[in-house]
């Protein structure tokens, strides 16, 4: 049965991107952390995405075309494009990467059932649509990666008005002061 994970950088006071809609602050670029990252992808075979979020994530279906880039973006640029995409968007007019497919609307219930018949994991990534799977409590694990930054405003990691029960499965700590922790979502709440 595959799992719904919310997964993406926070700051330590909670924003996924900061006042400027940047979320350059998050660390990715670390060597061992993108590492990390890249085996921490290898179960997902599915990526869903809010179309601001894919546009950003579009950047791996060419970043291999740069000259010489680092074994850690060789890693993850594999890991992206070999995995399928479902941007869910009222305005995208047509996907400009390869697996990828465009959805109008993103129903809960169709994408738990779905979900729950695959043998890989699915990740929903973006705060905004994250907001409505959690809403939904169709999310099983919430990964967030704690960047050591306090960006003082922006876009929320967390959706307002959600209140979650979590159990901490794992954590990892890296050198750059990023804390990676893994957690299942209880069901009752």
């Amino acid at each position: 049965m595959g799992r719904l994970i919310y997964s993406m950088f926070t700051s330590l006071d909670g924003y996924a991107a900061d006042a400027s809609g940047s979320s350059d602050w998050g660390g990715a670029l670390d060597p061992a952390l993108h590492d990390f990252i890249s085996e921490q992808t290898r179960s997902v075979s599915t990526y869903l995405y809010g179309r601001r979020m894919y546009e950003t994530m579009s950047f791996w279906e060419t970043a291999l075309e740069a000259p010489d880039p680092p074994e850690f973006v060789r890693t993850y640029a594999q890991v992206w494009q070999a995995a399928d995409k479902v941007v869910y968007s009222s305005t995208l007019a047509e996907p400009t990467t390869a697996r990828t497919t465009v959805e109008r609307s993103f129903d809960p219930e169709a994408v738990r059932a779905w979900v729950s018949g695959l043998d890989h994991d699915v990740t929903v990534d973006g705060p905004t649509l994250a907001a409505h799977a959690l809403r939904a409590r169709i999310v099983d694990e919430v990964q967030p990666y704690l960047a050591p930054v306090s960006v003082g405003g922006g876009l929320r990691f967390w959706p307002e008005g959600v209140p979650l029960d979590l159990e901490l499965l794992e954590q990892r700590g890296f050198g750059n002061g990023t804390l990676w922790l893994r957690y299942a979502v209880r069901r009752a709440r």
